[in-house]
C-alpha cells in the first residue's frame, strides 16, 4: 500500500508543488511587481533577478531549490534512495512549474538532482563550467547539459534501465520547454535592476557578449514582441501560420550587427531592406506609421551597417519622440528587421475594414505597379478597390468594385488574404502591406487598424437589452451587468485582472447597447478560453480550440467558477426563499402612490440591491444551461421551457381562449369581452383572463428595459392576442405532440433540464424586480409632473439614476434650471436614433459615424442566419419593428422582427415562420417557435430593411437560411 501512495504523491503533490508561485509572491512582497505582467511574463529565477534585484533573485533561487529538494525527499518516504521514481518526481514537478507556474524549472531540477545523484551532478557541473568559460554561450551550454546528464547517468548506472529512461525523459522535457518559453536574459540589460546588470551581462553568453554574432534570430522562430517589437513578432507568427513572408532576421535592441552583416552579404542581385521594429510599434495602442526609417535596396555590407544605424537612430528623431509622448507611450528600444527585398511587380496596402466609413464589410485595397513604398509614401496616387468576400463551408467568392492596371485576379487574392488575416486575429481589423513578384503574393506587414479599435458588437447585447435604450435604463443596467461580469472574470483571472476596466465592457452607440468585443476577447484569452466563448455559450456559435497552456494556468480560477456553477441550484434556492420572495412580498405590500420621493428612492435602492443579486443568477443560469446542453448534446426539442414566464403565459392564454370558444360559438372580434360579460360562464373566462394578467402583468415588450410599459399597464396587446387565439389559431398538431413527448420524457429532470428550470425561475424573479423598479420610477415621475419639475410623461427616463438621486437628495437649483433643456436634448437625440432603421452589427472605434446601408452580398438571393426552430415554411413577409400596431397574422405570414423578447411571444403562435435580426437558439423567440412548431431563423443581418412587406420568402429553420423571391405583392 506504501508505493501506491507514493505514486499519488508524485502525480498530484509534485505538480502542485511545482506550480506554487513562490517567486511571484516574493517579488510582489518585496518589490510590488507582478512578474506575469512585465517583461516576458515568465515567473522565473532570471525574471526575479531582472525585475527584483539581487535579494529577490537569491530568495527566488532558494525557494525553487527547496521545491526540487522537497520533491526528491518526499519520494524517498515511499521509495528507496536514488530510484528512478525521484526523477519521475522531478518530471512531475517541472510539468507543474511550466504549465501552472510559468517557469522552466531549471533551478528545481539542478538542486533536486544534486540530492538525487551528487556524483553525476558534480561531473555535469564541472564540464558545464569549463564549456561556459571557453564558449561563453549560455544556449550551447544549456542544451549541452541536457545531453551530458543522461549520458553520465547511463555510464554510472548502466544496469538501471528505468533510471536511464527517466533521465532521458527529464532532459527531453526540459529541452522542449526551453524552445517554448521566452528567455528573460534577452531583455535589455540596462532596464534590469542595477545590482543585477553585471551578472546578467555575464550570463547572456552568445547573445550579449563579444561572441554574440554567432547566433542570429530569424523570422522562422517564435519571437517575443517585448524583445523584438510587434512588427517582427507578427511577421514571424504569420510566417509560421503558412503565409508567404520574405526571409528575415532580427537584431534585438542591443545586439551587435557585425556578425549578421558578415553573414548576409547583400548584393545587387540579392538586395535587402532594413526596417524598424520598435517595441510598441504596430501595436493595438499605436501604429507609429511612418515614424521610423525604412531603408531599401541595400546591396553591400557597408550599406547594411549604415542602414541599421540609420534605422536605430530614427527612434530618437524629434517627431518620433513627440509621437510617443502624445500617445502616452513609454520610451523603450528599437529592434531592427532585415529582410530579403521582394522584386515587386505590383504592390500595395489592404485594409480588412474601411478605416474611413468605420463600418460595413468592405475590404479597401490600394495598389499600383512597383514597390509598396510608393503607396505608403503618399507621393503617388494608387488605384483603389473595394472588395467583398463571401465565404461558405467549402468555397468563397470575391466581388470587386473598381478597375485599373492591376489584374483583378490579384486584387481578389489580396482581398481574401486580408479577410483571412482578420479572422486569424479574432476579427481585429488589419492594415496589411503586400507585394507580388509575378509568382508569390508576399505579406510585408500586418498591424491592427488602431482607429477601428475597440470593436463593439450588437451580438448578445441585442438579446440582453434590445431596442433603443433610454438613459435611465442604461444607467441602471450597465453597472449591474458589467459588475457581475467583472466578478466572474476576476474570480478566474485573480491578479491578472488588475488593470482591466470592466465598466468598459458595454456602451451605447445610436442609443443601442454594444458589448466591447475587443476587451471580452482579451479577457477570454487570458482565461484560457477562445475569444468567441460568450457567443458560443449564449448563441450556439462554433467554438475554436482554447490554448491548453492558458487553460492550465487558469485551472484554479476555472475551478472556482465551476464550483459556482455546481452550487447554482442550491445557492439560488437559498436566495429565492430568504431574499427574493421576502423582498417581493414587501414590495407588493407597499402603496407606492402614497410614498414621498425620499421613500421612493429608498424603495428603489432596496430593489437595486435585490437586482444585484438577481443579475448574478440572470447571467450564470443561462450560461450554465447552454454549456450543459452543449456538453450533454441535448437537442432543443428535448427541453421543456414551461417554467419560462412567457411560455407559461402563452400556454395559459391559449387554454383560456380554448375555453372561451366553447362559451362563444359565434362572436364579433371587436366585441369579445363585452359578449363574455353577458353570461356567467363568460364572467368566469374574464376572471381567468384577469388572473393571468395579474400573474404575468410584470412582463413587457422588452423585459430588461424599465422604460417600456408592462402588460399590466398596457393590456391591449394581450387582449388582441386573446381574440386572435379565439379566431382559431391553435398550435400545430405536431407541436402539441412534441410538447406532450417533452413532458412524458422529462419527468425525471436531467442535468440540463434542471438548469433550464432555474433559468426560467430566475427570469421570473428578475422580471418582477424590474417591473417593481419601473413602477417606482413612474410613481416618482407622477409627483414631479404634478409639481412641474418634469413636463411630460416619460421625461424621467431621459435622466440617469445619479441625476434622479441628485434631484431628490441635493435639490440642486442650477441643475433644476437646466433640466428642461437636458431632457429635451436627450429626447431629441433618442428620436433621431430611433429613426435609424439599419443598425450595424459591429461598430469600430469610440466615435462611429452615422450608420450607412451596408453593401451586403447574398449568393443566389439567400440570407444566412442561425437555424433556431426546425422545419420549413413559405409565405409573405410582414416586417414588424415594434408592437405598437399589431397586424393580422396567419399561417401565410412570415414575421420579420428586429429581436424577440417576452412581449413578442404571443404574436409568434399565429405566424407561419419567424425571421429575427438578433438572437440565437436560446432566445425568447426561438424557444416559443420550437414550442409551437414554427420554423425560425435568427441572427439574419439587416432582415428588417432587406425584406419588404408582401415579399414571398422560404425559410429553413434547420439550415438557418432564408430564400428570397422577387415576387412582391404590395400590402
Amino acid at each position: 500500500m506504501f508505493e501506491p501512495w507514493g505514486i499519488l504523491v508524485i502525480l498530484i503533490v509534485c505538480p502542485l508543488l511545482g506550480g506554487l508561485p513562490l517567486i511571484a509572491w516574493i517579488t510582489y512582497a518585496l518589490k510590488r511587481k507582478q512578474l506575469s505582467q512585465v517583461g516576458t511574463g515568465n515567473i522565473s529565477v532570471s525574471a526575479a533577478f531582472y525585475h527584483g534585484g539581487k535579494i529577490v533573485g537569491i530568495l527566488a533561487v532558494l525557494s525553487e531549490a527547496f521545491k526540487g529538494v522537497a520533491a526528491v525527499l518526499l519520494t524517498r518516504i515511499f521509495f528507496p534512495d536514488g530510484s528512478s521514481w525521484e526523477l519521475l518526481a522531478l518530471i512531475a514537478l517541472v510539468i507543474g512549474r511550466y504549465w501552472i507556474g510559468k517557469g522552466a524549472g531549471t533551478t528545481n531540477v539542478v538542486w533536486g538532482f544534486v540530492v538525487h545523484d551528487p556524483l553525476v551532478a558534480i561531473f555535469v557541473s564541472f564540464f558545464a563550467g569549463i564549456a561556459f568559460t571557453i564558449l561563453q554561450s549560455k544556449k550551447l551550454v544549456k542544451f549541452g547539459v541536457l545531453l551530458l546528464f543522461p549520458l553520465f547517468v547511463a555510464l554510472l548506472h548502466l544496469s538501471d534501465i528505468p533510471r536511464i529512461l527517466a533521465a532521458v525523459a527529464l532532459a527531453g522535457l526540459m529541452g522542449w520547454i526551453y524552445t517554448k518559453i521566452p528567455d528573460d536574459m534577452k531583455l535589455p540589460a540596462q532596464e534590469a535592476q542595477t545590482e543585477s546588470q553585471a551578472m546578467l551581462e555575464f550570463l547572456r553568453g552568445d547573445v550579449y557578449d563579444g561572441l554574440r554574432q554567432r547566433t542570429m534570430v530569424s523570422l522562422d522562430e517564435e519571437l517575443n514582441a517585448a524583445i523584438v517589437g510587434e512588427k517582427a513578432a507578427t511577421l514571424s507568427q504569420i510566417k509560421r501560420w503558412g503565409y508567404p513572408v520574405p526571409k528575415g532576421w532580427v537584431l534585438a535592441p542591443i545586439d551587435d550587427p557585425q556578425g549578421l552583416t558578415e553573414f548576409l552579404q547583400p548584393s545587387e542581385l540579392s538586395p535587402l531592406v532594413v526596417r524598424s521594429s520598435a517595441i510598441g510599434e504596430d501595436s493595438e495602442q499605436a501604429s507609429a506609421a511612418g515614424q521610423y526609417e525604412t531603408v531599401v535596396n541595400v546591396t553591400s555590407s557597408e550599406a547594411l551597417q549604415e542602414a541599421i544605424a540609420q534605422v536605430q537612430a530614427s527612434y530618437n528623431h524629434p517627431s518620433a519622440i513627440q509621437y510617443r509622448r502624445d500617445r502616452g507611450l513609454n520610451d523603450t528600444a528599437m529592434a531592427v528587421l532585415i529582410q530579403q527585398q521582394v522584386q515587386s511587380v505590383y504592390s500595395g496596402v489592404a485594409f480588412s475594414r474601411d478605416p474611413i466609413t468605420q463600418q460595413g464589410d468592405a475590404i479597401i485595397i490600394e495598389a499600383l505597379p512597383g514597390s509598396a513604398t510608393q503607396v505608403v509614401s503618399g507621393k503617388v496616387t494608387p488605384e483603389q478597390y473595394r472588395a467583398f468576400v463571401v465565404e461558405t463551408e467549402n468555397s468563397y467568392s470575391v466581388q470587386l468594385e473598381g478597375e485599373g492596371r492591376v489584374p483583378q485576379s490579384l486584387i481578389k487574392q489580396v482581398a481574401y488574404l486580408a479577410y483571412r488575416l482578420e479572422k486569424r486575429y479574432h476579427g481585429t481589423p488589419q492594415d496589411i502591406e503586400w507585394s507580388y513578384d509575378g509568382q508569390t503574393l508576399w505579406v510585408l506587414q500586418s498591424r491592427p487598424i488602431t482607429t477601428l479599435l475597440p470593436i463593439w458588437t450588437r451580438k448578445i447585447a441585442a438579446e440582453v437589452i434590445p431596442g433603443v435604450i433610454h438613459p435611465l435604463t442604461w444607467s441602471i443596467n450597465r453597472p449591474l451587468t458589467c459588475g457581475v461580469w467583472g466578478e466572474f472574470f476576476t474570480l478566474v483571472l485573480g491578479d491578472r485582472a488588475l488593470g482591466l476596466d470592466f465598466a468598459k465592457t458595454a456602451t451605447l452607440h445610436y442609443s443601442r447597447a454594444y458589448f466591447n468585443a475587443s476587451l471580452l476577447g482579451d479577457i477570454f484569452l487570458r482565461m484560457g478560453l477562445p475569444p468567441e466563448s460568450l457567443e458560443f455559450l449564449t448563441r450556439g456559435a462554433k467554438l475554436s480550440k482554447p490554448s491548453l497552456q492558458s487553460t492550465w494556468e487558469n485551472l484554479p480560477g476555472l475551478g472556482k467558477l465551476l464550483k459556482r456553477e455546481l452550487s447554482l441550484e442550491k445557492d439560488f434556492k437559498e436566495d429565492y426563499h430568504n431574499r427574493f420572495i421576502p423582498g417581493l412580498s414587501q414590495l407588493a405590500q407597499e402603496d407606492i402612490d402614497s410614498l414621498e420621493p425620499a421613500k421612493l428612492l429608498a424603495r428603489i435602492d432596496f430593489i437595486l440591491e435585490l437586482l444585484r443579486h438577481g443579475t448574478y443568477y440572470s447571467i450564470l443560469a443561462p450560461l450554465s444551461a447552454a454549456l450543459r446542453q452543449a456538453i450533454f448534446r441535448v437537442k432543443d426539442g428535448q427541453i421543456d421551457h414551461s417554467v419560462t414566464p412567457e411560455v407559461a403565459a402563452l400556454r395559459s392564454l391559449s387554454a383560456i381562449a380554448t375555453d372561451a370558444k366553447q362559451v362563444l360559438l359565434e362572436f364579433e372580434p371587436q366585441q369579445v369581452f363585452e359578449q363574455l360579460k353577458q353570461t356567467p360562464e363568460g364572467e368566469k373566462i374574464l376572471q381567468a383572463f384577469n388572473e393571468l394578467l395579474q400573474d404575468y402583468g410584470y412582463l413587457s415588450e422588452v423585459g430588461t428595459d424599465i422604460s417600456v410599459p408592462t402588460w399590466r399597464e398596457n393590456p391591449q396587446m394581450i387582449q388582441q392576442m386573446f381574440v386572435q387565439l379565439m379566431q382559431g389559431n391553435e398550435p400545430q398538431a405536431g407541436a402539441k405532440d412534441a410538447i406532450n413527448s417533452i413532458f412524458a420524457g422529462k419527468r425525471k429532470r436531467s442535468f440540463v433540464q434542471r438548469r433550464v428550470d432555474i433559468k426560467g425561475r430566475v427570469t421570473e424573479v428578475y422580471s418582477r424586480l424590474l417591473a417593481e423598479l419601473r413602477w417606482s420610477f413612474v410613481a416618482l415621475e407622477k409627483i414631479w409632473l404634478k409639481s412641474g419639475l418634469l413636463r411630460q410623461t416619460g421625461d424621467i427616463f431621459f435622466l440617469n439614476f445619479d441625476e434622479v438621486r441628485r434631484l431628490i437628495v441635493d435639490e440642486d437649483s442650477n441643475f433644476i434650471e437646466q433640466l428642461d433643456k437636458l431632457v429635451e436634448f436627450r429626447r431629441s437625440q433618442f428620436v433621431q436614433d430611433s429613426e435609424i432603421i439599419q443598425i450595424p452589427l459591429l461598430v469600430y472605434g469610440h466615435t462611429p459615424p452615422h450608420p450607412l446601408a451596408p453593401s451586403e452580398l447574398y449568393s443566389d438571393q439567400i440570407l444566412q442566419g442561425i437555424g433556431a426552430s426546425h422545419g420549413q415554411a413559405e409565405g409573405r413577409v410582414k416586417v414588424l419593428r415594434n408592437l405598437q400596431d399589431i397586424p393580422d397574422i396567419d399561417r401565410d405570414t412570415i414575421l420579420v422582427v428586429p429581436y424577440t423578447d417576452s412581449g413578442w411571444a404571443p404574436l409568434l403562435l399565429r405566424a407561419g415562420g419567424l425571421i429575427a435580426e438578433a438572437g440565437g437558439r436560446l432566445s425568447h423567440g426561438a424557444i416559443v417557435a420550437r414550442e409551437y412548431g414554427i420554423p425560425a431563423v435568427m441572427d439574419v443581418r439587416g432582415a428588417t430593411w432587406i425584406l419588404q412587406d408582401g415579399q414571398r420568402v422560404r425559410i429553413d429553420g434547420s439550415r438557418g437560411i432564408v430564400e428570397l423571391s422577387n415576387d412582391l405583392r404590395p400590402e
